[in-house]
């Protein structure tokens, strides 16, 4: 009976690998899908499928990225990739319509389909994302009678008419999978419900009306609505959320979505650096497939990078990193990527009993249960939770113990052995460096024997440049006046004073005190930099009193305001302004000079933006300089560069200078502002997974900028003649500037006894799984290999990854037998046995190998 078994569960192995790959070859060939659902899971050509997808924007990327995301993503374990669909970088203006570059949305679904990976595609097309204005175009809101996101005409007109220009292009293009495409899946509006009731009656029929809107445009694909909780028939609501298990849709007859898991957080210039462990990440997806959800998406899967001035908030960082498993510049961050990579398979395992057998629950203890599902084949799965956030638990289950870590779940392919389990993190961790390099100038030095960096600058003149826009008595709001189509506006008046009245009273200094509804500005009087006073991601408006000099006659007042990205969301956004509201000068001996009632002469823009200076034209407008002007305010440099050595990812190390934008190229890299958190905000040196996850849990950084290094694709750089161009809004020093090389130099293992003794690698899906030892795996970067070994210790170590330290319980030869193992391998494994370590000492506790290597 034995061989039998063994035979017949070989032969069903087999006819599901031929069966998986005659699929994947029509999938790739472009047959026909039928796509549909029941209560249990999508379902493809009549097979039921556990999706579990990664979320890849494509214009936070480049398109010389798009194979290696996507490549990445699935062999982490992800089959299908989602995004959304972002209007306002497709439409620049009316009917002019943009899908080049890294907004060449066909080609990024094509990338996916060569990659034999599914697509969801989420329309909206208002999409929130922290993206500017949530991705709706800002001359939308100048249409007139124009309210978004509510029963109102011109606002349905113009996103029906994207929605279908969308869906006709995929069309075209055959890339829905009624045609034989990889799109499975589409998401009409975004997130609405949480703003529905705000829209009163009008909420209610707009709701209605997408989704009537989208089942019209015949796609052959079903469509969803997330945070919907009145979807209608035949449209499927889903689950936003850093967790979903307890999550139902509205209709018994569709199945359980999750469309954003967010494995980390977005930051905003001057705030710390959130992280959400990887341990509370899994046992949150776990959960979600433990209760019968069948589709699973990560938000962000790849977080990626707000170029330009595409990121919204206000105040989200030009990084969009999000802490996802591939971080920014396109590397797998581990220990996130390897454990979820881990997760996926051994769900993956369990996929068959999953969708196709019942499901019994049992309770274990008091915040312990097991959910068991069994089909008629035999076939059978159990998850093992302990949802106490604080005490570990052994407990009984089929007639075995099993040990469940506080805020963990197990997973058992065949309800027995233990594959997984989503608090014991076996995967390496990486020491990841900036490596600075200077530039290096594409120009030789007049010498012609050294290649000196040179610059060449142009400074704005604080206030009106060429003819005024318009003046006016008081304030105009500053979003309505640019239209967004750049971040600053100069609003000047002048003051006349004689030199009695500078005289002060009960002020050591004249003080400029101003109120703006945001974001930030720069207050110059008489051409001198006084202050730079802004709002913050949690509170946008702010005021604020600016020591400011004064002379007798005439004051040039000159402020120029700024937008920090334009709002994402919430009821009525587009309506919230920004700019001036109070301007008022104190201290002086006649009292208080209320310049809210002055005429203001405004101008739109920067002389520099208006001669087109960041696409490094303007040649007559450069001048050459020896040594680069620092800290002085309004100030443009160019400079032309060499790319980096290598081939690692790059990053613009701007630390040392203030506020701006840079470019090379003409790409934008984005907003800089290495602006620094308080050192009083709640940081944290160990971050304790266990327990429900908020942005503020786990935070890091106190009283270091936010960001400091800025993203430049490897495809943007020429062999030579790179023209970088900065514009410094307060004062820096561009001589410090660096590119900065991102790289894996370090790689940690922490493994314990009591890690899952059977992996996913080694299932052989028979009944009796191949038992092995835990094992401490490395692998060094591709052409690197491990140099050194910087720490080892079997025993007790604690610790993690760069500080590691010996326990109580420490074996004198765990160095000498990793190095024997693993010294110039690229990649090597050291089993907890007997052979390797004493395992006679401290056994009455639960041993742990941690070991550091150096990668070179």
């Amino acid at each position: 009976m034995r061989v039998i078994s063994i035979l017949r569960a070989h032969c069903d192995l087999l006819i599901f690998v031929l069966l998986a790959l005659l699929i994947h070859v029509n999938y790739v060939k472009g047959s026909n899908y039928n796509v549909s659902y029941d209560s249990r899971s999508m379902i493809i050509n009549g097979q039921r499928k556990l999706l579990i997808s990664a979320a890849i924007h494509y214009p936070r990327s480049v398109p010389a990225m798009w194979p290696g995301l996507v490549q990445l993503a699935k062999e982490g374990g992800a089959n299908v990739i989602e995004s959304y669909v972002f209007w306002n970088g497709h439409e620049l203006s009316p009917n002019n319509y943009y899908f080049e570059k890294r907004y060449d949305l066909v080609k990024f679904v094509k990338t996916v389909q060569q990659a034999g990976m599914y697509m969801i595609l989420r329309i909206g097309p208002f999409v929130a994302a922290e993206w500017n204005f949530g991705g709706v175009p800002v001359w939308l809101h100048y249409v007139p009678g124009t309210v978004f996101r509510t029963d109102n005409e011109p606002w349905k007109y113009y996103m029906q008419k994207f929605t279908t220009y969308i869906v006709n292009l995929m069309k075209q293009e055959k890339l829905f999978a009624s045609q034989g495409g990889p799109i499975i899946l589409a998401q009409i509006e975004n997130e609405y419900g949480y703003y529905e009731a705000s829209y009163g009656d009008g909420g209610k029929r707009y709701a209605q009306w997408s989704a009537k809107m989208a089942l019209s445009q015949d796609i052959g694909v079903p469509w969803i609505m997330c945070q919907q909780w009145d979807t209608p028939a035949h449209v499927i609501n889903t689950c936003n959320g850093f967790y979903c298990d307890d999550f139902t849709p509205i209709s018994a007859k569709s199945p359980k979505i999750w469309t954003e898991d967010w494995p980390g957080w977005f930051q905003t210039f001057g705030s710390t650096n959130p992280h959400r462990p990887v341990e509370d990440v899994a046992y949150a997806v776990a959960r979600f497939f433990q209760k019968g959800g069948s589709v699973h998406n990560y938000y962000m899967y790849h977080g990626g990078t707000n170029f330009g001035r595409t990121a919204g908030g206000p105040f989200i960082t030009t990084s969009y990193d999000y802490e996802a498993p591939i971080d920014e510049y396109g590397l797998a961050r581990f220990p996130k990527w390897g454990h979820l990579k881990e997760l996926h398979g051994a769900i993956m395992l369990c996929e068959k009993a999953l969708l196709n057998g019942e499901r019994t629950n049992l309770t274990l203890g008091p915040m312990q249960e097991a959910d068991v599902y069994t089909d008629s084949y035999g076939d059978c799965a159990a998850f093992l939770a302990n949802m106490d956030n604080k005490t570990d638990r052994v407990v009984q289950f089929r007639n075995m113990t099993y040990h469940l870590p506080a805020w963990s779940v197990s997973i058992l392919p065949d309800c027995k052995n233990v594959i997984y389990n989503s608090a014991k993190v076996g995967s390496q961790a990486s020491v990841v460096d900036m490596v600075p390099e200077e530039l290096q100038s594409s120009v030789l030095s007049p010498s012609r024997d050294l290649k000196a960096l040179q610059w060449e600058v142009f400074a704005e003149t604080p206030g009106i440049w060429g003819e005024p826009d318009f003046n006016i008595t008081g304030f105009v709001d500053h979003i309505n006046t640019t239209k967004d189509t750049t971040d600053y506006l100069w609003v000047t008046t002048s003051l006349y004073l004689d030199s009695n009245e500078i005289l002060l009273e009960n002020y050591s200094h004249p003080v400029l005190a101003v109120k703006s509804k945001g974001h930030a500005l720069h207050a110059f009087v008489n051409q001198q930099l006084q202050g730079s006073p802004s709002g913050n991601g949690t509170i946008f408006p702010f005021k604020a009193e600016i020591p400011i000099s004064l002379k007798p006659g005439k004051n040039e007042i000159a402020l120029l305001c700024m937008t920090v990205g334009l709002q994402t969301a919430g009821p009525q956004y587009e309506w919230i302004g920004a700019g001036l509201t109070s301007v008022e000068i104190k201290g002086l001996k006649n009292g208080t000079v209320d310049l809210s009632k002055f005429t203001w002469i405004y101008k739109i823009g920067l002389l520099g933006e208006h001669l087109n200076l960041y696409k490094g034209d303007g040649n007559d407008h450069w001048i050459s300089v020896t040594e680069p002007p620092k800290q002085q305010p309004l100030t443009w440099y160019k400079a032309l560069v060499d790319p980096p050595s290598g081939d690692e990812p790059i990053g613009l190390d701007m630390i040392h200078m203030k506020k701006g934008l840079a470019w090379l190229n003409g790409e934008e890299i984005g907003r800089y502002w290495p602006r620094k958190s308080s050192k009083h905000d709640a940081c944290v040196d160990h971050c304790n997974y266990r327990g429900k996850f908020l942005p503020n849990k786990c935070s890091t950084g106190c009283g270091k900028p936010t960001q400091r290094w800025y993203h430049i694709p490897r495809s943007w750089f020429k062999p030579s003649g790179n023209v970088l161009v900065i514009f410094e809004e307060k004062g820096g020093d561009p001589t410090q500037i660096r590119f900065s090389k991102r790289k894996a130099s370090g790689v940690c293992s922490l493994v314990s006894e009591d890690h899952p003794s059977v992996s996913v690698a080694s299932w052989t899906n028979v009944n009796e799984p191949s038992a092995q030892k835990p094992a401490a795996t490395l692998s060094c970067p591709v052409s690197t290999r491990i140099s050194s070994i910087k720490f080892a210790s079997f025993g007790t170590p604690s610790g993690a990854c760069g500080s590691f330290s010996k326990g109580d319980c420490h074996d004198p030869n765990s160095m000498s037998v990793v190095e024997k193992i693993c010294l110039n391998r690229r990649e090597c494994s050291i089993k907890l046995i007997e052979g390797n370590f004493n395992v006679g000492s401290c056994s009455s506790t639960v041993r742990r190998l941690a070991v550091e290597a150096v990668c070179a």
